[in-house]
């Protein structure tokens, strides 16, 4: 008798407790819902205030949509921003539903990547304005150092768009909490980058240097109409 009457307590604390978890399974899943239906009406938005803005139009002059068609990718930065959003939302009703059902460590989990996303979010629009104005500078710097007859204008231009860019993404970088990982990888590289342009410069570069630093440094004029040589500038003599 004993043994049933145990039974029947176990029996009625496990009906118990799937009553009291079952209304907060349906809520749950109705947050999840909602949740859904509202990331897909913010991602809409999101895309159709960005093209009225005309953003595609600065993230194609810089070039970004360029680049994530290179890499494979079937979308463009405003669907990227758009996708973000839409993401964002889904992991915000997945936190607030865990936290229903009293999953705290799976809220903690979601909590960080829905901290994060918005930081993501912003390093985006950082890349794309930073890198429309490296072209920006790269382009009128290209052009200044040509109708000032300096030699290797584009070089220049093109080293001034890459250092532009550089910069920018280590902001963007900074702002995701990264920049510390990257920063030191980036330093390592620019130092064993020196080393061996110190090498080479110095085991048997210098008539290349200073070449170069010669081709810089002449007009535009002069090395289209290189001046000619002793040897042909002289007559010949009479006989």
């Amino acid at each position: 008798m004993m043994d049933v009457n145990m039974l029947l307590d176990s029996i009625r604390e496990s009906l118990h407790q799937v009553a009291v978890f079952l209304p907060r399974l349906l809520l749950a899943i109705v947050i999840i819902v909602v949740g859904w239906l509202v990331a897909k009406a913010l991602r809409f938005a999101v895309v159709k205030a960005l093209r009225a803005i005309n953003f595609n139009v600065v993230t194609e002059k810089a070039g970004i949509d360029h680049f994530l068609q290179q890499g494979g990718a079937q979308f463009d930065t405003v669907r990227l921003l758009g996708g973000l959003v839409y993401w964002l939302v889904i992991l915000a009703a997945l936190m607030v539903a865990s936290s229903t059902l009293e999953a705290t460590h799976v809220t903690e989990l979601i909590g960080r990547l829905v901290l994060f996303l918005p930081k993501v979010m912003l390093a985006v629009v950082i890349v794309v304005f930073g890198a429309y104005f490296a072209r920006f500078v790269a382009a009128a710097l290209t052009m200044y150092l040509r109708d000032s007859h300096v030699g290797e204008a584009a070089l220049i231009g093109r080293l001034a768009l890459y250092a532009i860019i550089v910069f920018v993404v280590m902001i963007a970088l900074d702002q995701m909490g990264l920049a510390d990982i990257i920063r030191q990888a980036f330093l390592i590289l620019v130092a064993g980058v020196a080393l061996g342009l110190a090498l080479a410069f110095g085991l048997g570069g210098q008539k290349r240097a200073a070449d170069m630093i010669e081709r810089w440094s002449r007009p535009a004029d002069d090395k289209e109409h290189p001046p000619r040589s002793a040897s042909t500038s002289h007559t010949k003599p009479v006989l």
